[in-house]
């Protein structure tokens, strides 16, 4: 078994920002050489996250939307009472996300469906330069 990491970093704008960063993976994957095992894409940081999407207009405004329903900005956060910073339900929406997700490598590619991009969400107030690790195990 051979284990594998490349590492790049994206650019964010403040706020939630939603990034398709398949194309790094992809390109991740193609460079390590390996054909089968499993691919692990992780951000480091409270504030970040790792998921897959439909990248499209449509869902890339309804996503948005829903974590502003399910985690509002504007309610009480006790993180803002502490640190005074303004992003307790950046790392609420992150927590709920998760910072990472595994693939599996098949034949040299990631697996994923015709329509599903891997995306990074950045949900700080700031913005940020993220570092993004990704992963392979495998052959």
């Amino acid at each position: 078994m051979t284990v594998k990491e490349i590492v790049f970093t994206i650019k964010t704008s403040p706020g939630l920002d939603i990034k398709n960063i398949t194309p790094q993976v992809n390109e991740a994957v193609s460079g390590s050489g390996m054909k089968e095992g499993i691919v692990l894409v992780f951000v480091p940081g409270s504030t970040g996250a790792i998921t897959t999407i439909e990248y499209e207009p449509g869902l890339l405004e309804d996503f948005p939307r829903a974590l502003e329903k399910l985690f509002p900005k504007n309610i009480p956060y006790k993180h803002h009472e502490r640190w005074h910073d303004g992003n307790g339900h950046s790392h609420v929406r992150a927590s709920f996300i998760g910072p990472s997700i595994t693939i599996p490598l098949s034949d040299g590619e990631p697996t994923l469906g015709t329509w599903q991009q891997i995306i990074l969400c950045d949900m700080d107030v700031p913005a940020r330069e993220r570092e993004i690790i990704v992963k392979i195990v495998g052959e």
